[in-house]
């Protein structure tokens, strides 16, 4: 994997890229906007919530993701009385009499967690150094976690019995919050003319942890003009209400807006869009391109846009 320059590479980048979706499409129908959105993400080292009703392929789609990338990859299903030494590990006492340290499910380069909005919040505290430092403290000790290291954790938005919503620190910390929809009914014609026959198709591994790693470092050097990364910061300045950047719609519609976080997702986004759409360097329509999905978990309506039925993504439209 030796590239001449920057360019070539990048170029090498958007083949694998093509490579990963072909693979993916043969197992997921109908999901192409969803496929990308995962894949900006994995490359933009970011962590990805998808959300919704059961059925629609959420783990399939991520373990295919996971057999395409040929990592280290551990499912853990999330349930009320999952304890956090569940996922980090927990200690136990071997044959000499001392304490040895038993790693847990996160100890993997890819996690799908499993309806995640199903478990008590100190469980889910138990992701969030992982997901933030890439590393976890247990029975006093830090322990660095693999690299590449990438959550895909799904939720279930119609369950609210026995479900405990994700704080926002949490949420924050997913780059991507993604939208399952319907399959269209051509898409669901095809899923299930094959998924009820003895068809067996399996997706191959395209690329290792290595080339994915170099990739991520890559998308990093990409250059950026100042006024894609003045639109990207002042986009998620916008969303904050009462602030003297903020737009009427936010005044008007918002409790909370996004964070700089979101501006760092935004610009990181919008870089590792435009690489794997062959451009050299974000524009302003890469920015757009991701900002529906970095935005809608973080920010919050207030009561009037509650009673006006007016959704986030009407309030991110108004935005862009």
């Amino acid at each position: 994997m030796e590239y001449k320059n920057d360019v070539a590479a990048l170029d090498g980048l958007r083949e694998k890229f093509n490579e990963l979706k072909a693979e993916i499409k043969k197992v997921i129908y109908g999901q192409d906007e969803v496929i990308d959105q995962v894949l900006v993400s994995l490359f933009s080292r970011g962590h990805v919530l998808l959300i919704g009703v059961p059925g629609l392929a959420k783990t399939l789609l991520v373990t295919t993701i996971a057999k395409t990338l040929g990592l280290k990859y551990n499912r853990i299903q999330f349930t009320p009385d999952l304890m956090p030494s569940d996922i980090i590990g927990t200690e136990i006492l071997n044959n000499e009499r001392n304490f040895k340290f038993v790693q847990g499910p996160i100890f993997a380069n890819i996690i799908l967690a499993d309806e995640i909005n199903r478990t008590p919040p100190k469980t889910q505290s138990a992701l969030l150094e992982a997901m933030q430092e890439r590393a976890v403290t247990a029975a006093g000790q830090h322990f660095d976690l693999d690299r590449p290291f990438f959550v895909l954790a799904t939720q279930n938005p119609i369950e609210q019995e026995g479900t405990y919503p994700l704080p926002e620190a949490q949420l924050d910390r997913f780059m991507f919050s993604v939208w399952l929809d319907y399959p269209k009914l051509a898409d669901e014609l095809t899923i299930v003319k094959n998924t009820t026959s003895t068809l067996d198709v399996t997706a191959n591994t395209v690329i290792s942890g290595k080339e994915i790693m170099f990739f991520q470092e890559l998308i990093r050097k990409i250059p950026v003009n100042d006024n894609v990364l003045r639109y990207a910061v002042t986009l998620a300045a916008k969303t904050r209400p009462g602030t003297e950047t903020a737009a009427d719609v936010s005044n008007q519609y918002l409790k909370w807006g996004a964070g700089p976080r979101a501006s760092q997702y935004l610009v990181l986004g919008a870089k590792t869009h435009a690489a794997l759409h062959g451009k050299y360097s974000p524009d302003i329509e890469d920015v757009k391109a991701i900002a529906p999905s970095i935005l809608r978990h973080r920010i919050i309506k207030n009561y009037k846009a509650e009673a006006e039925n007016i959704s986030i993504d009407d309030i991110i439209a108004k935005l862009l």
